[in-house]
């Protein structure tokens, strides 16, 4: 009995041996699934590899590409190698948007598109006058702060004349090749009423960058302040009360000037800057707090002219026919300046008042006021650069100018245009 129960149990043993080795057992099949997926996908792993390997080897680089290969070719393939490139020519983009040539064509063409800020203005009107007359597209921009709509109302209707109300405080988008920078309050009586004129300096200078325009500034003789140096040279640095009454024009006009250059040196601008001495003519605000509209106006009203201090003073007096043929002079040449722009022929206010007298009224009365705070003693300008570079120097005398200008405010003031002694007035 025993012995068959041993039997029975080898028996056993061998058939359950026997079925684990058959290969046609369920449990072999499930017993190593994974090992047998890799054994299978391992030859496309390592083809991939030697793919991938080729592929990087025996592709040239970017700096071997031919130089007239296409880069915006849609049938390059995406890949790590065009992103190099593409930074590349992001890169030059940015660079040419220094100067973006926004009025293409209009360079190549005889006639240019000028901006005159404070065009409406005594100075700007006259030279939109020349410019407008030598046939140059002209855009005016003013606040009429100081200027009037008369003053160019004669071009309204010219297809090569715009008039935009704006103040340069705003910046503005426009498309020109040249932009002449005159908008500023320029008396006593306007600029400590309203005293600023850096950030219509900024504005336009960005606006010259943007569109890539040639820059002029009007700066002033009060840079000077009441100067050490007589005459003035453009290399005299000044003598300015950086918080007097007068600051206000005298540093604007000193920061507006460093600005210009800053943009000149570090963004490329054409720049032009032109410092202007005492101007009289025509189209002047009739009661500016200048001295040569003072004393025209009050001698043509039959009141005394008014003298401050005791009228030693000296001052340099130019027609505006003269400044206007200096700007575009300027402007037109290859050098960025400062100029000065005036007239060296130099008078004492009671010189000036008696020469008012001999146009006006021999009888008009002179009185005697107190001086104001930071008047310049001495004010006559070093032309001889201008001269030289410019080929530019004053051609009509006070005597020759002052009559003109007589003219034009007794018609404001009176709606008569005859004056007796009018002496010199087809002169200009």
């Amino acid at each position: 009995m025993s012995s068959e129960l041993i039997h029975r149990n080898q028996t056993r043993d061998q058939s359950e041996n026997q079925i684990e080795d058959s290969p046609s057992s369920p449990r072999l099949e499930n017993s190593h699934p994974k090992t047998r997926n890799m054994l299978n996908r391992a030859p496309f792993l390592f083809i991939g590899i030697a793919i991938a390997t080729l592929f990087f080897h025996y592709l040239p680089s970017r700096s071997t590409l031919p130089q007239n290969l296409n880069l915006d070719d849609s049938s390059l393939i995406e890949t790590d190698l065009a992103l190099p490139t593409r930074r590349v020519l992001l890169e030059e983009r940015q660079e040419r948007r220094q100067r973006v040539p926004l009025s293409v064509g209009l360079k190549s063409k005889k006639n240019k598109r000028v901006l005159v800020t404070g065009g409406a203005g005594f100075v700007g009107s006259h030279l939109v006058d020349r410019l407008i007359e030598r046939g140059d597209n002209v855009i005016v921009i003013d606040n009429y702060f100081t200027g009037r709509k008369e003053n160019v109302i004669h071009h309204i209707g010219n297809p090569n004349f715009e008039l935009i109300r704006h103040d340069v405080v705003e910046p503005i988008l426009l498309e020109v090749d040249q932009i002449y920078h005159l908008a500023c309050p320029a008396s006593p009586v306007h600029y400590k009423f309203n005293p600023t004129n850096v950030v219509g300096t900024l504005n336009m200078l960005g606006l010259a960058k943007r569109v890539g325009a040639r820059f002029l500034l009007t700066s002033t003789s009060e840079v000077y302040g009441d100067p050490l140096q007589h005459p003035q040279a453009e290399t005299y640095w000044g003598n300015v009360n950086p918080i007097g009454v007068r600051s206000c024009y005298d540093e604007g006009k000193r920061v507006a000037e460093t600005l210009a250059m800053d943009y000149h040196r570090g963004a490329g601008i054409e720049v032009r800057i032109a410092r202007i001495f005492n101007t009289y003519g025509p189209r002047m605000c009739l009661d500016d707090g200048r001295v040569v509209s003072n004393f025209v106006a009050q001698a043509l009203r039959k009141d005394p002219l008014t003298v401050y201090g005791d009228g030693k003073q000296t001052r340099s007096f130019q027609y505006v026919s003269d400044l206007v043929e200096g700007l575009m002079r300027l402007m037109e040449g290859e050098h960025v300046g400062p100029f000065n722009l005036g007239n060296p022929g130099e008078f004492t206010m009671l010189e000036l008042a008696q020469v008012v007298q001999e146009t006006i009224d021999p009888n008009a009365k002179i009185e005697f006021r107190p001086n104001t705070e930071d008047d310049p003693h001495k004010r006559k300008p070093d032309i001889s650069k201008a001269k030289e570079l410019l080929g530019w120097q004053p051609s009509v005398s006070l005597r020759q100018g002052l009559p003109l200008m007589v003219s034009d405010f007794r018609l404001r003031l009176f709606g008569d245009s005859k004056i007796n002694g009018d002496k010199g007035a087809s002169a200009e």
